[in-house]
C-alpha cells in the first residue's frame, strides 16, 4: 500500500515585468484545483512544480515573492514567454557595448 498523496498545492503570480511577481491566489486541495481550472479557462499557462508551489504558498497574498525564489521563478516565467513567443533570446557570442 502506497502513502496518500499530499494535496495539490496552486500559487497564481501576477508579472508586470518591471517588479518582482506577486502572488495573487493560493490555496490547497479543492481551491487548488479551482485556481488551476480558472487558470485555464482564462489561457494562463499553469506550470506543476510542487516544490516551487510548496515554497510560494508561505508568501502572503498580494506581497512580493522573496528573492531567495527569484531565480526559480524566473525560469517558470520564461519558460511561459517562450511558450507564448514573447521571449526574446540574446546570442551567447554577442559582446556588451
Amino acid at each position: 500500500m502506497s502513502a496518500p498523496q499530499p494535496p495539490r498545492i496552486a500559487v497564481a503570480l501576477q508579472y508586470d515585468g518591471q517588479n518582482a511577481p506577486r502572488v495573487t491566489a493560493k490555496g490547497s486541495g479543492e481551491l487548488a484545483e479551482r485556481i488551476v481550472e480558472t487558470a485555464r479557462e482564462h489561457n494562463v499557462a499553469v506550470e506543476q512544480n510542487p516544490i516551487l508551489a510548496q515554497a510560494l504558498s508561505a508568501v502572503e497574498l498580494d506581497d512580493e515573492i522573496p528573492e531567495e525564489l527569484y531565480r526559480a521563478t524566473a525560469q517558470v516565467i520564461a519558460f511561459v514567454l517562450s511558450l507564448r513567443g514573447e521571449l526574446r533570446r540574446q546570442p551567447r557570442d554577442r559582446q556588451n557595448p
